[in-house]
């Protein structure tokens, strides 16, 4: 069974085509093209819905080419169609799933719409034997969740951001420092020549029960601090912050395996945050701690692509679940639980 997946949900195009049986993951993997809009949205400092929709639009059917190329099939070879129908900006994912519907109709092939978190969820399955269950935390843009993953579609949710995602919240701050979006990556390159000692910054929710998280005190106070420190080195700001978040993030994690009902034998580091060596860094060592295995995806599979939408495809067929019929909707808020 070869899948064809597209991933629209955001600012990235991308189409993959997977087999997943197979097991060599460089084989697994047939092709995952994906087209950034960075160049379209970094003068504006953020994603502009209308802009991605239309480069979507401009952009899909050939990466779809691209990726058959790539993978050396035909369109009769493909086996299902999964698409990302939520959750997402509205028109990204109306322009994926129309596309999706209309592929899967012509070809007369089973249509999977798939949730985008999940997709982020089960990706490490798709790079690693990792048993259920396992602790999961999703960092990302747009998303933040501590959960135990039971089961293919069985996720219990442990804790999740009271406000901004750790990526938004990267985002925001890199913005106020001058730097140019996505704000996350250039964070982590300018804080590698800073001190991330010289800062100090409010630890959030030190007096508060379970894992939740909330990231919009630790934004403040850097606004706060580029406001009235001008003269610093933005370097230093960079360093200290990030320490900050991600040492806030691990002191959670532990809260959250703690909060696990079932006996975990790993904890699972997901989303585009996860890409940031320092958070994997600690949560190896937290891993190291707890005696748990730590797990994440390889940088390029941290952020949204379509391996991960058609890989959660075949964690619900093969867990029996149903195709999803050709007229489901899309869902912007579409949550787990």
């Amino acid at each position: 069974m070869k899948i064809l997946g597209i991933e629209t949900s955001c600012d990235d195009t991308s189409v993959a085509i997977i087999d997943p049986l197979d097991k060599s993951l460089s084989h697994r993997i047939r092709a995952n093209i994906t087209q950034s809009q960075i160049f379209v949205h970094k003068k504006y400092g953020g994603v502009v819905p209308e802009y991605a929709a239309r480069n979507h639009m401009s952009s899909l059917e050939d990466c779809v080419i691209e990726a058959l190329e790539q993978a050396g099939v035909g369109l009769d070879e493909i086996g299902v169609i999964a698409v990302t129908a939520g959750p997402g900006l509205v028109g990204g994912l109306l322009v994926g799933t129309v596309f999706a519907k209309t592929l899967a109709m012509a070809l007369n092939k089973p249509f999977m719409a798939i949730n985008h978190l999940e997709g982020h969820m089960l990706t490490v399955r798709l790079c690693y034997d990792v048993p259920f269950p396992f602790l999961l935390c999703l960092a990302s843009g747009g998303h933040f969740i501590f959960a135990e993953i039971v089961e293919v579609g069985k996720y219990r949710i442990l804790g999740e951001t009271l406000d901004d995602a750790a990526g938004e919240c990267l985002d925001k701050v890199a913005k106020l420092l001058g730097l140019e979006y996505p704000g996350g990556p250039n964070i982590e390159k300018l804080a590698q020549h800073g001190n991330p000692q010289r800062f100090k910054f409010p630890a959030p929710m030190l007096k508060h029960n379970g894992c939740n998280v909330s990231f919009s005190g630790l934004k403040t106070a850097a606004r706060n601090l580029i406001q009235t420190n001008n003269y610093v080195d933005k370097s230093d700001i960079a360093a200290s912050f990030q320490m900050s978040v991600m040492s806030f993030i691990v002191r959670q994690a532990r809260k959250a395996i703690d909060m696990c009902n079932l006996d975990i034998s790993s904890i699972v580091l997901a989303g585009g945050v996860a890409a940031n060596k320092l958070l994997r860094s600690m949560f190896e060592g937290l891993a190291s701690n707890k005696g748990l295995r730590f797990y994440a995806p390889p940088l390029n599979l941290c952020s949204d692509n379509a391996a991960m939408i058609a890989w959660a495809a075949f964690e619900r067929i093969n867990a029996g679940y149903p195709y999803s019929p050709i007229t489901a909707s899309t869902n912007p808020r579409w949550a787990l639980a």
